[in-house]
């Protein structure tokens, strides 16, 4: 059965927000939570962007909920062994109510310290060996690595989690879905595409869980919600590789300003029409995922708490 959280978004809301978001969310009736990890938000207009590891250990002071990164990268801006000391202590502060989403990264985050941005089958390689150098640092025990891409030298965690920690790997096709179905404990993809479904399955993925989602922004206003996500989230619509390759949000700026209004409206589901939310949502279903979250675009996060509760979350239990 699909299970339906929330979206913590870093990168538009404070700290203090997505802790209160995190509360309402479990109020709500949401069963997990999700959080991005970014060094940088998209665009200037979105304004924050906290250190999620952070956050991640003042939300297991708040909620119960799960917690799983969407994603992080644990290749360039973090070394995999420092990404296992933190993914594991988070397991520890949430009795093991934690999951690593990993990803190959984008330059939007990963170029800050001055390393290389190497093109997609080098990430590749370099997301296989971290999550090797990460599961074995999970167990406890003394770790020494020395691979092509990291070294680790008589390393371990003494604050281990007490299972290892599950490794989401995230893809946006074929090839990324195949590596998800050959070294994942389960796989994420932010669209409702049952091919990659089908793809990760069929690479090894077998039964393991799928995750993705989307964002929405929930408003009695349709026409203010639209010109929300435009000001906000119109890197949401950039196609193809863009959003891995370019390195600041000002160049997010540039290339969103080929993004319209009327795009946005026929993209994402803005306003309060329950039916539109409610199908949104069951593509994933339909599509074969088993963890769906929604994220809100925008300050009337108490009204999308207020109507996901009432109107949409009864409807895709079957309520």
């Amino acid at each position: 059965m699909t299970s339906f959280g929330f979206f913590l978004s870093c990168e538009e809301f404070t700290p203090q927000q997505l802790i209160e978001q995190a509360r309402l969310a479990e109020q709500a009736g949401f069963t997990e939570l999700a959080i991005s990890d970014h060094f940088h938000p998209w665009n200037d207009a979105q304004g924050s962007s906290p250190f999620v590891w952070s956050v991640i250990g003042a939300l297991a002071q708040v909620t119960d909920l799960p917690v799983t990164t969407l994603v992080t990268c644990p290749t360039v801006r973090l070394h995999p062994a420092v990404t296992a000391q933190a993914a594991a202590t988070s397991s520890v502060l949430t009795d093991g109510r934690f999951a690593l989403g990993v990803g190959t990264g984008e330059a939007l985050n990963e170029h800050i310290l001055g390393d290389r941005w190497p093109e997609y089958d080098v990430r590749a390689e370099m997301l296989e060996e971290s999550v090797e150098v990460m599961r074995a640092l999970f167990t406890g025990e003394q770790v020494s690595h020395h691979g092509r891409h990291y070294t680790v030298e008589d390393a371990r965690l003494y604050t281990a989690p007490e299972r290892p920690v599950p490794i989401h790997v995230s893809g946006f096709g074929p090839r990324s879905a195949r590596l998800a179905g050959r070294i994942g404990d389960g796989f994420v993809t932010m669209q409702p595409d049952e091919g990659l479904v089908r793809t990760f399955r069929e690479s090894g993925g077998g039964d393991k869980p799928v995750l993705g989602g989307l964002k929405v922004c929930w408003s009695p206003d349709r026409e203010w919600a639209v010109k929300t996500v435009h000001r906000l989230w119109p890197s949401e619509l950039l196609p193809g590789e863009l959003a891995q390759v370019l390195p600041t949000p000002r160049h997010f700026e540039q290339a969103s300003e080929l993004v319209t209004e009327e795009q946005v409206a026929e993209a994402i589901v803005c306003g309060d029409d329950a039916q539109q939310h409610l199908d949104a949502v069951r593509q994933y279903v339909d599509a074969g995922f088993d963890h769906v979250f929604v994220g809100q675009i925008g300050q009337h996060y108490q009204g999308f708490f207020d109507f996901y509760r009432d109107r949409v979350l009864p409807g895709l239990r079957g309520a």
